[in-house]
């Protein structure tokens, strides 16, 4: 599938989950079957690189008209995993967080309330006549919200340098953890626990079982995957190649269980660190 443009749309982190082709009713169990026969299929700069262009025109395209029916597909040990875009459903609901995110001034310029009103009644009737929907892929904006890597550990990491497409493009790295459900459910449960026995009700807390009630809605041998996405263009490749947050959070947590409080402090003072380097990024832009 071509690209819409040679564009990096970098910024964007992304939480996704893959569900097993048997987790999906007929006839979308076949589209998918057939999707996955695909030797090519778009990337998630693909679909940002749309959703641009979509903002183009006058008055802007809030939201795309109609659903996506492009998505992720993993092969793995012989199974076929799917995580649909469903970039309709997570535009809806992305239009909610925008007032919190932008100034007003800023918003109106871009997306004018008209237009935002327009989005918001299509979705109220679109969300009455399917009110179970949720989306497979959470998105976030120069962060890797903390609350996510308490779903992987260190030894599931993967980071590739990358190699170039083409002679004028540079690498594309790659930064990304993969664990089954069954495990992200587990760490969810025994982070709560351990956060709950130590602090206060807190902003970590509240992500957490946000996350945790989002995964229990899938099938439980699905995969999850926390992925830097286009965050990695912005970042130089040493502070990439030297990024373990998640074995942060996890050393974080373990102390916290075991009544450590110095430790804590020392493992939750590199992630500040780390994350304000990159929120000073945002700042500069």
């Amino acid at each position: 599938m071509p690209k819409v443009s040679s564009l990096i749309v970098p910024y964007a982190t992304y939480l996704r989950v893959y569900e097993p082709l048997a987790a999906f009713p007929e006839p979308e169990r076949s589209h998918w079957a057939r999707y996955a026969r695909h030797p090519d299929h778009p990337s998630y700069q693909d679909e940002l690189r749309r959703s641009l262009a979509d903002l183009v025109p006058t008055p802007p395209i809030a939201v795309p008209v109609h659903e996506s029916g492009d998505a992720f597909v993993l092969h793995l040990d012989d199974v076929i995993y799917v995580c649909p875009w469903r970039t309709r459903l997570r535009g809806w609901q992305a239009l909610g967080d925008l007032a919190e995110e932008l100034p007003a001034a800023v918003l109106d310029a871009v997306l004018p309330p008209v237009v935002r009103r327009q989005a918001t009644q299509d979705y109220e009737r679109w969300l009455a006549g399917n009110p179970d929907a949720r989306p497979w892929i959470r998105t976030a904006t120069w962060q890797v919200p903390l609350n996510w890597f308490v779903l992987v550990t260190d030894e599931e990491r993967e980071y590739d340098k990358g190699s170039a497409d083409a002679d004028d493009e540079p690498p594309v790295p790659v930064l990304r953890y993969r664990t089954p459900m069954v495990q992200a459910r587990r760490r969810v449960a025994r982070g709560l626990r351990a956060l709950r026995e130590a602090v206060d009700e807190g902003p970590l807390i509240d992500g957490l079982v946000d996350v945790g009630r989002w995964l229990e809605e899938f099938h439980p041998r699905s995969l999850v995957e926390v992925d830097y996405g286009g965050l990695v263009h912005a970042l130089p490749a040493g502070e990439l190649e030297g990024d373990h947050s998640a074995a942060d959070v996890a050393e974080g947590i373990e102390a916290l269980r075991n009544g450590d409080g110095a430790r804590a402090g020392r493992a939750y003072g590199r992630l500040v660190e780390r994350w304000r380097a990159v929120r000073d990024l945002r700042s500069a832009n």
